[in-house]
């Protein structure tokens, strides 16, 4: 079996995340072949697709979530992810048991005695009226039935885990803070959720497997269930073996992978990227060593923006109202500083068109 080493995935990574080269892809098109982009801070996807897409305009994400062809909803690992509508509604059912036992998880004493199925089911008729809410009311419609659990803990199960919620625009526009008000999915795309079939081979996990690896691949299972926060993936990858090609990382492990995915040749040029915080390209993977250092893990999960030099996680990134600064994780050659400087000037104008300042600390972070 062929082993890839550390480099050759990591340039199958870059390739499959449009980090490589820039793409012509329509807006929605993009966020569908990502799987999605983590969005719990509102304003990072946009960075996410100024790197990955050619002549990004924010209107375009924009036009996007207010066309309601992409939702921000809670979905991948109990967070908040920017997807398409039709993603949203067929991939949250199968979600559905992992939202609720994660919840439950976090907060196991705080909800020993909850039914959870009763609170759901007032939680839907008090969102009947397709009234858009925060979660704050929502909970103060039901908190006299359910006094015993915090608010924040009752907020939680129902907006992340019991009903299915987008979290409506002007939330997630570009340059705006607006807090979340919430409104079901099936209310808000005035379609409904596709319900689970029952079907042992597990046909949406199949897809989930399929839709990962062209995004992320090659993969181990792990990876497929760290990213997606779903332990029940076997049945589903045992199904479509025969259509998936293996190989062995240099640990040993087995990588799963579409025959016909990008896997670029190991010495393939990777330009300079900004990446935001939260970006899946670093998160979406148990073993993260593809394109960051064991030792700057913590600088993800921190929710730290990243950028990367010759495809891999180099040095952090800030933004304030004079520019970028830029903070080495180690020493940066002098082609490489100004590759960084050129780049960072780009992202700059984007995002501020009278801004164009950039400082590459010469400390290492």
């Amino acid at each position: 079996m062929t082993v890839l080493d550390t480099r050759a995935l990591n340039r199958a990574t870059l390739a499959r995340q449009y980090l490589l080269d820039r793409r012509d892809t329509p807006v929605r098109d993009a966020v569908a072949h990502l799987c999605g982009i983590q969005a719990q801070q509102p304003q990072e996807p946009f960075t996410g697709l100024w790197s990955r897409l050619h002549a990004f305009e924010p209107q375009e994400l924009d036009e996007a979530l207010t066309g309601r062809k992409v939702v921000r909803t809670h979905l991948m690992r109990r967070t908040v992810h920017l997807v398409t509508a039709d993603d949203a509604l067929a991939w949250r059912a199968r979600h559905d048991t992992m939202l609720r036992q994660r919840v439950t998880a976090t907060y196991r004493r705080e909800l020993a005695d909850v039914d959870l199925d009763e609170v759901a089911a007032a939680g839907m008729a008090v969102m009947a009226d397709r009234r858009p809410r925060t979660m704050a009311e929502l909970v103060q419609s039901l908190e006299d039935r359910w006094p015993a659990p915090p608010r924040r803990v009752l907020g939680e199960l129902l907006i992340a885990a019991l009903i299915p919620m987008a979290q409506l625009p002007p939330r997630g526009l570009w340059r705006t803070t607006a807090g979340v008000r919430n409104l079901p999915l099936t209310t808000w795309l005035g379609r409904d959720i596709a319900p689970l079939p029952c079907d042992e081979s597990d046909p949406v996990g199949q897809q989930l497997v399929r839709r990962y690896l062209a995004a992320y691949g090659p993969a181990t299972t792990a990876d497929i269930r760290s990213w997606c926060g779903l332990a029940g993936l076997p049945a589903a990858v045992k199904a479509i073996r025969e259509e998936l090609v293996a190989f062995r990382d240099e640990r040993g492990r087995e990588l799963l992978d579409l025959p016909d995915a990008p896997r670029p040749h190991p010495d393939t040029p990777a330009p300079v990227r900004f990446l935001p915080a939260f970006d899946n390209a670093i998160l979406g993977y148990q073993t993260r060593s593809r394109i960051i250092d064991d030792a700057h893990l913590g600088l993800s999960v921190a929710g730290q923006r990243a950028v990367l030099v010759d495809g891999r996680v180099a040095a952090t990134w800030t933004q304030n109202g004079d520019g970028l600064d830029v903070t080495p994780l180690r020493p940066l050659s002098a082609p490489e500083q100004e590759a960084v400087h050129a780049e960072g000037q780009a992202l700059a104008f984007f995002h501020h068109a009278d801004i164009d300042r950039v400082h590459i600390a010469t400390d290492i972070g």
